[in-house]
């Protein structure tokens, strides 16, 4: 279980970082779904890792993140 939590906290990594890539180098708009998607699910992964490590401020954090993202995304399906 413990590898499973390393490779979840990686992706999650990856993807919040290929978001914020993305959208610094001008590839998507942060209003996107796939940016809004990349930043849930790897703030959903994070939330796994941190729990997993006993982080509970970094876990509030990407708590808080995950809705924002969460939030975003229902909004453009709404649109």
């Amino acid at each position: 279980m413990p590898i499973l939590v390393e490779i979840a906290g990686w992706l999650g990594a990856l993807l919040v970082l290929g978001a914020y890539m993305l959208v610094s180098t001008g590839r998507v708009s942060g209003k996107s779904a796939l940016f809004q998607w990349m930043n849930a699910l790897g703030s959903a992964l994070f939330i796994l890792s941190t729990w997993w490590h006993g982080a509970i401020r970094s876990m509030v954090l990407n708590i808080v993140w995950l809705a924002i993202g969460t939030a975003a995304l229902v909004r453009i399906a709404r649109q």
